[in-house]
């Protein structure tokens, strides 16, 4: 096991076994959908090709204006462009795409209205938590606006059958993401063409990684912030805490026995070769090992604990003294990181085969190398955290290789630490991205103070910052 696992956030497993969601219960999806995905994908991977899927004036219709005496509220709707290439594919109930604009009254700049698009994260339906602990402070500390837009699949375009935000095939990921990317472009051309300006895209986790395709994907100079992401999601789904919420064995069973499928979909992916089988096993066993230290520890101490309850990516505490968080601080300091063997050899072959087409087909169609290089590399700023046991980096594409010339900042924390107790950063780094275009692009400075943070220049010539805490 290597030494870069050990450093992965222990609270991150925890607060996984927390929440007993399963993903992808119906498997890979329709071998023929996701065939037209994979060939879609290079289209969307085409920046010249994805931009004229959208039209320059794609309608956009505004449904309720509402003002206060800080902001004024706006709400609408569109049809997801993707609906009209792949109708079929986009279930009905994500067809329309819902959004929620937050402005300032008086814009602080005399001739700048700087608007960031959000993308929402694993868990965000609808827009309260994004207005809550982004929008709202951006207005307030920086005076930028904030575009929230609505994820396919979540709040009202999901499924009927669909429980939550727990997708139901691996492809309903694919293609949420072909939804996100074509919406994206809309709404930006559209806060174009109302005289906003500059512009950025962001996000947290899942949300920071569609934002970094959307962006990637767009023809005009604009900043990215992709926060608690990385260069691709099959680390995600493959090494991180989440694999241990994934439905292996039906997975694993629909591809060993459905030779149809494995034959199509195989020859249009390179499925990475196997790896040491450690990384498979602590991505995948590594939370169940936690939940089963946590409930040991609970029976241990239940006298003293006080109830808590978890809501997606919501941490709700209790107000007595041994709150959730000083719960898992005492455990996870004390828990080792050890995994459990799956069983027999047999078995553990064909959770490998399984494992690597699933490690394919997420590269293949998320992995950043795949889609357009941002217009401007050095106004995208990179917020990512040390010990990310959700997306750990072990093994993938460093992102300044991907995308040259852009920044990354770390966080000293774990992905759920950073969520709960980094907004501020994430923010920070929205408004320095915007002042990066605005100085660039439209000779003007939006902020008088510089960027906080020590600079320096690495042996390879790129940009970093010191940890931020």
């Amino acid at each position: 096991m290597s030494s870069t696992t050990n450093c992965l956030s222990k609270l991150d497993a925890v607060y996984r076994s927390y929440l007993l969601t399963r993903y992808f219960v119906k498997g890979w999806g329709d071998p023929a959908n996701i065939q037209k995905i994979f060939k879609f994908r290079k289209v969307v991977g085409d920046r010249v090709k994805c931009t004229q899927l959208v039209d320059e004036h794609y309608p956009i219709h505004i449904d309720k204006e509402w003002k206060n005496a800080r902001y004024q509220l706006i709400e609408g709707h569109f049809t997801s462009p993707l609906v009209h290439y792949m109708p079929d594919i986009v279930p009905e109930e994500s067809h329309k795409a819902y959004f929620q604009i937050l402005l300032p009254n008086e814009w602080p700049h005399p001739r700048l209205r700087p608007v960031c698009l959000q993308l929402a994260g694993t868990g965000d339906h609808r827009f309260w938590r994004r207005s809550t602990f982004i929008a709202k402070p951006l207005l307030n500390e920086y005076g930028i606006g904030s575009i929230l837009l609505e994820n396919p699949y979540y709040g009202d375009r999901k499924p009927k059958d669909q429980v939550r935000s727990v997708l139901q095939n691996v492809s309903d990921v694919f293609v949420m993401g072909g939804c996100l990317v074509l919406e994206s472009i809309a709404l930006l051309r559209w806060c174009e063409a109302k005289g906003y300006g500059p512009l950025a895209l962001t996000g947290i986790s899942m949300g920071g990684h569609m934002a970094s395709l959307a962006g990637g994907s767009f023809d005009r100079p604009v900043g990215i912030i992709p926060c608690l992401s990385w260069t691709t999601a099959s680390c995600v789904f493959t090494q991180g805490v989440m694999a241990n919420a994934i439905n292996w064995d039906l997975l694993q069973n629909q591809y060993s026995t459905d030779e149809k499928f494995k034959a199509e979909l195989s020859s249009m992916v390179e499925t990475p070769k196997p790896q040491d089988e450690q990384t498979f096993l602590a991505g995948q066993t590594f939370a169940r090992r936690v939940s089963h230290e946590m409930a040991s520890h609970d029976r241990h101490e239940q006298d003293h604990m006080t109830a808590a309850k978890t809501n997606g990516a919501d941490i709700v505490w209790s107000q007595g003294a041994s709150s959730l968080s000083t719960r898992l601080a005492r455990l996870v300091e004390s828990l080792p990181i050890e995994f459990l063997q799956l069983g027999a050899p047999q078995s553990r072959a064909k959770a490998m085969e399984a494992w690597n087409f699933m490690r394919g087909i997420m590269d293949e169609c998320t992995h950043l190398g795949n889609f357009g290089v941002p217009v401007d590399p050095s106004l995208a700023i990179c917020v990512a955290a040390t010990r990310d046991a959700y997306v750990p980096r072990e093994g993938t594409r460093d992102i300044r290789d991907v995308w040259p010339g852009c920044e990354v900042r770390y966080i000293d924390c774990g992905h759920v630490t950073g969520f709960v107790f980094k907004q501020h950063q994430f923010r920070k780094a929205i408004a320095d991205s915007l002042n990066r275009t605005a100085i660039k692009y439209f000779s003007e400075r939006l902020f008088d103070d510089d960027e906080n943070g020590s600079r320096r220049e690495t042996a390879t010539g790129r940009v970093e910052r010191s940890s931020i805490r």
